[in-house]
């Protein structure tokens, strides 16, 4: 499914192209459910409790920890749910168990995430038109560094922007002003935002630094609407690759 709602906007080569993570490189779900799956069951043998009060006390955790945090990088830490969870069960903090879950938690997520089909390609025709690329993220540096390097497209990006480094989550104006700092472009710029979440990608982007955005559409997304709809929504990046094949058949 490719829909252009905006097609003014998609008749030039932008001028930088930015990109979420979690969910627009890869689908986010599948991964952290088989993580989770592994998890529980690591904590189950271990600590000989059920899985139903792992899932109890890990979402109670979480949840403490999102409160506590709000829109900062920690307030998304493994690390800091499953501490928090470790208490919960009245073992204290248990730092060297802890660590070992969030290892646990990781390695299955990455071995089980996979990129989008059509992804490596369109980075690639992007890489050729030598575009300043950035990514713009939530979460803490190094889980995300991990990410880009374990699916081998660090190469392809010239930025990362985390919401540690920015001091706050997506949709706050920060991480997508420091975005543009580091590729040394304004807001009065052509610039491309990819993502997925209707608020925190397209809102955002659209909001602080007047961005043409671009949905990836799947299972599980919300599509965005009214004044903040997506000037493109995309479920393939083959899509992509055609829509900036055709722009560059233009000016040849």
């Amino acid at each position: 499914m490719l829909k252009i709602n905006q097609p003014t906007l998609f008749k030039k080569i932008p001028d930088g192209i930015l990109f979420d993570t979690d969910n627009t490189l890869y689908p986010y779900d599948p991964a952290h459910l088989k993580a989770m799956s592994a998890l529980k069951l690591k904590i189950s043998n271990t600590l000989n409790v059920s899985e139903k009060d792992i899932e109890k006390n890990f979402n109670q955790a979480r949840s403490e920890v999102k409160i506590l945090l709000k829109n900062s990088a920690a307030s998304h830490s493994r690390l800091l749910y499953i501490q928090r969870m470790l208490e919960f069960f009245g073992l204290g903090s248990q730092v060297l168990l802890a660590l070992d879950f969030e290892q646990t938690y990781w390695r299955v997520f990455l071995s089980e995430a996979k990129l989008f089909s059509g992804l490596e390609k369109f980075l690639e025709e992007l890489r050729l038109l030598q575009l300043p690329m950035a990514i713009v993220t939530d979460l803490t540096a190094q889980i995300q560094f991990r990410k880009m390097v374990y699916f081998d497209i660090d190469h392809y990006f010239d930025y990362i922007v985390t919401s540690e480094e920015a001091g706050y989550d997506k949709p706050h104006r920060m991480p997508f002003e420091i975005s543009l700092k580091k590729m040394n472009l304004n807001k009065k710029k052509d610039i491309w935002f990819i993502g997925d979440n209707p608020k925190n990608d397209i809102e955002g982007a659209k909001k602080h630094i007047n961005a043409t955005t671009l949905q990836k559409i799947h299972k599980g997304v919300t599509r965005a609407t009214g004044r903040y709809q997506a000037d493109l929504e995309f479920t393939n990046y083959k899509d992509l690759t055609k829509v900036m094949n055709k722009i560059k058949q233009r000016h040849d």
